[in-house]
């Protein structure tokens, strides 16, 4: 089988509203054009896999089952909306763990790579704090940084020449048109 092209999307501040450790679906906010740029990448050839820390859990906020179905809402909702995301990989870690999981370690991204065919190289990691541009870096994808979120605020934080949008849809604009060059 052939490796996957993935566009791995961090969740909360790229593709939801961050309104801290976000687990009921009553704050359930999707960020205005999200579910346009995942099916841009969609008909530009990508799959679509969410990769995010969970702290809260690791921290007693809310549990795994709580995750689990605000995190199947979540993908109901982009379904329905015609944005299919097929994978959604968290790690549930406070950064005391030192898990192999917790951005910017690259554990979520290799578990992909066994599970779904995923092809790092030809991968992109959309996010919008600097641990999931490290995040890229360490696993070999190339990153897209938007400013939703954390974005705006953590921007100087950034190290190297990374790619910066203003949101999804830029990023996706922005890895199609790397395509075509």
């Amino acid at each position: 089988m052939p490796a996957e092209r993935f566009a791995f999307v961090d969740r909360d501040g790229t593709l939801i509203e961050d309104r801290g450790f976000v687990h009921r679906i009553e704050d359930y906010a999707p960020l205005a054009g999200a579910a346009d740029a995942l099916r841009l990448l969609i008909e530009g050839g990508y799959r679509i896999a969410i990769v995010t820390n969970q702290s809260g859990i690791g921290r007693g906020f809310f549990s795994e089952a709580q995750y689990a179905a605000f995190d199947a809402h979540l993908r109901r909702d982009f379904e329905a909306r015609g944005a299919s995301i097929e994978a959604s990989y968290h790690c549930p870690h406070t950064a005391e763990d030192g898990c192999s999981c917790r951005k910017p370690a690259p554990g979520l991204l290799e578990r992909a790579v066994r599970e779904l065919g995923a092809s790092l190289t030809q991968s992109f990691v959309i996010g919008d704090k600097p641990s999931d541009m490290e995040l890229a870096a360490r696993a070999g994808c190339r990153g897209v940084y938007v400013l939703t979120g954390h974005g705006e605020a953590q921007r100087h934080n950034l190290e190297g020449p990374i790619p910066v949008e203003a949101d999804l849809r830029g990023a996706a604009l922005h890895i199609l048109r790397r395509e075509r060059v």
